[in-house]
């Protein structure tokens, strides 16, 4: 238990102090005031006050904030948020979510060179309990041929056994400890793939820097693109609607714990795109609502009432916090029904 709350609080941190850390280092490069950094909400638990900011840890780890000069109210300071150009303010604003995808792509990249990725070469990682590989072969063997067909790689493999007589057994040559074994095996129906398999996972191999970094950015494209995928069809109805708050998060995160620092990692990806795709939503008090309005600014050639601007944020706020509560006691209902 002790675990799951350290790895829970852990990526809680890392979601919110790359997305805030975003919009304070473009905020410092754009030369605007930063009050506040703060990791957390509710109490201070730490702080340290910088030359200018306020750099704080809170008791709440549910959110966090980088509170500019300007920012939600007019200020005759020249440092102000709301005296930058349209151009800065938007960076700041987008730079929050996109340091989320940067972080995500990076934690992949941790991934691909410590943990690695399956080989392509035809070498068993791993096998699976209870299947027709688990009485034959074993992790490191090397698959040669199969009912006689050469395998040249991983995907071979598959080919090759779905190309025989479905269900019927078959010979397969194999090099272990530098030894070729010839062995007896049947392949199982997989209902969920509509094909025939062994049983068994590639070995993986760990990735090189530049290699490594290709693979995470590539990685952080395809999640997204699911993500949106998903989102446009809850929209749609085609999707079924499943949202889940802190006590879900906090919930799968500690599964993820109980299979080691790969899942962890690779669910802290996930999140961290989750949260940039979702605050860049065209919705009130998210970041997608204000680059909308400086949209707006920018084509008008001047700026929204920032009295109405803050009233619409506020009033999303509110909505926002209620929708919040609304599904964190979804998830305790489900947690004390053992759904979670």
């Amino acid at each position: 238990m002790l675990i799951k709350i350290i790895a829970a609080l852990a990526i809680f941190c890392v979601l919110v102090l790359t997305h805030e850390f975003g919009h304070f280092i473009v905020a410092k490069a754009c030369g605007v005031y930063v009050e506040d950094f703060s990791v957390g909400m509710g109490p201070r638990l730490l702080h340290y006050k910088g030359k200018e900011t306020d750099y704080c840890l809170r008791l709440l780890p549910i959110g966090g904030w980088c509170k500019m000069v300007g920012e939600d109210e007019e200020s005759d300071n020249p440092r102000a948020f709301c005296r930058k150009t349209v151009g800065q303010r938007m960076a700041i604003v987008a730079a929050g979510p996109l340091m989320n995808f940067i972080s995500a792509a990076i934690l992949f990249v941790i991934i691909f060179m410590m943990i690695g990725t399956y080989s392509s070469q035809p070498l068993v990682g791993s096998v699976i309990p209870d299947t027709p590989a688990a009485e034959a072969l074993q992790e490191g063997d090397r698959i040669l041929t199969i009912a006689g067909q050469d395998i040249a790689d991983w995907n071979s493999i598959g080919s090759a056994v779905n190309s025989l007589p479905a269900g019927e057994s078959f010979t397969m040559v194999v090099e272990r400890d530098g030894e070729q074994l010839e062995l007896e095996i049947s392949p199982y129906y997989d209902e969920e793939t509509s094909s025939w398999k062994l049983g068994i996972y590639p070995a993986e191999e760990k990735q090189k820097l530049p290699r490594a970094i290709g693979l995470g950015f590539t990685q952080t494209f395809v999640f997204t693109k699911e993500l949106i995928l998903a989102i446009v069809g809850m929209f749609r109805g085609t999707v079924p609607v499943d949202v889940g708050g802190p006590v879900a998060i906090v919930s799968v995160i500690g599964d993820a714990a109980s299979y080691g620092i790969q899942s962890v990692l690779l669910l802290a990806a996930y999140l961290c795109i989750n949260l940039g795709l979702v605050n860049l939503l065209p919705l009130p008090a998210l970041d997608g609502s204000r680059l909308v309005f400086l949209a707006v600014e920018g084509l008008r050639g001047k700026p929204i009432d920032p009295k109405k601007e803050a009233l619409v944020h506020f009033i999303g706020l509110i909505l926002l916090l209620g929708l919040m509560l609304l599904i964190t006691y979804h998830d305790i209902a489900n947690l004390a029904a053992g759904k979670l």
